[in-house]
């Protein structure tokens, strides 16, 4: 694993080429261009915002504003949907390359994650924007676990590019697999504490909850602009977990990449 790590960074500048590549082509033919990573998570939190706190009036009292709380979880869902969903198909929609390079093949799967992490970054600036509007208004004051802020990047990074690294070779291999994923990915849209807190959640379900990093993960994003003191267990288990997800998902690549140059 370290001797694959080594590889890797040693391919850094290609690597940069390749985000930068993909950043540059994928808004090509837009004309709202990056403003769309800013539209979408504002458009949803708009929605959910009305279906619950204005419609039925339901809306997270232990976290208010609800808007604010909406948007520091929908940013980071946005990358994690996106990166999961195009890092699955990493290794198909680079096939050429793939077969052709002698790259580490680990580096399609980071590229995807870093190109959508830096969409991520671009969009902070509406994020602290609303934040800036709540404190001048008094509804929500800063504390000293802004600081948390990056800690919940980087380990979001981690258990993405743990999870691409699982998907991307199980793709080649089947093609049920993004199906699957994409199921899974509505489903876990709802079972992650984005329009609602853990402490919503039934007792039984909370326990559960924590064993999805995304829970830890969005805490610490969190953390910074409530005053609710964090929890504990999912933070750990989300670190934990990420961590785990990163090791598990290099080895397996590891072990299915002779298989997936056959196929691909």
């Amino acid at each position: 694993m370290l001797e694959r790590l080594t590889r890797i960074w040693a391919q850094r500048a290609i690597l940069r080429t390749l985000v930068q590549r993909d950043l540059r082509v994928r808004y090509a033919r837009s004309w709202l261009g990056y403003l769309w990573t800013i539209i979408d998570p504002l458009a949803m939190a708009l929605i959910y915002f009305l279906v619950f706190a204005v419609i039925f009036q339901r809306s997270d009292a232990g976290h208010k504003p609800y808007f604010l709380f909406l948007i520091v979880g929908l940013l980071p869902w946005q990358w994690f949907n996106a990166s999961i969903n195009e890092s699955a198909r990493s290794l198909i929609s680079e096939a050429k390359l793939v077969r052709s390079t002698n790259l580490p093949r680990e580096l399609w799967v980071v590229r995807v994650v870093i190109s959508k992490g830096i969409e991520f970054v671009l969009s902070l600036p509406v994020l602290f924007a609303f934040v800036v509007v709540y404190v001048f208004t008094g509804e929500t004051k800063l504390n000293w676990r802004l600081v948390l802020f990056p800690v919940a990047l980087v380990l979001q990074f981690i258990f993405q590019t743990g999870i691409g690294l699982l998907l991307a070779p199980a793709t080649v291999l089947a093609d049920d697999t993004i199906r699957v994923v994409r199921i899974v990915l509505r489903m876990l849209f709802y079972g992650t504490p984005i329009i609602y807190t853990l402490d919503r959640a039934p007792h039984w379900l909370q326990t559960a909850l924590w064993f999805n990093p995304l829970s830890g993960i969005l805490e610490l994003y969190r953390a910074g602009f409530f005053p609710q003191p964090l929890k504990i267990a999912p933070l750990v288990v989300g670190a934990l977990m990420s961590i785990g997800f990163l090791v598990w998902g290099a080895i397996s690549f590891a072990r299915m990449e002779r298989a997936v140059l056959k196929e691909i």
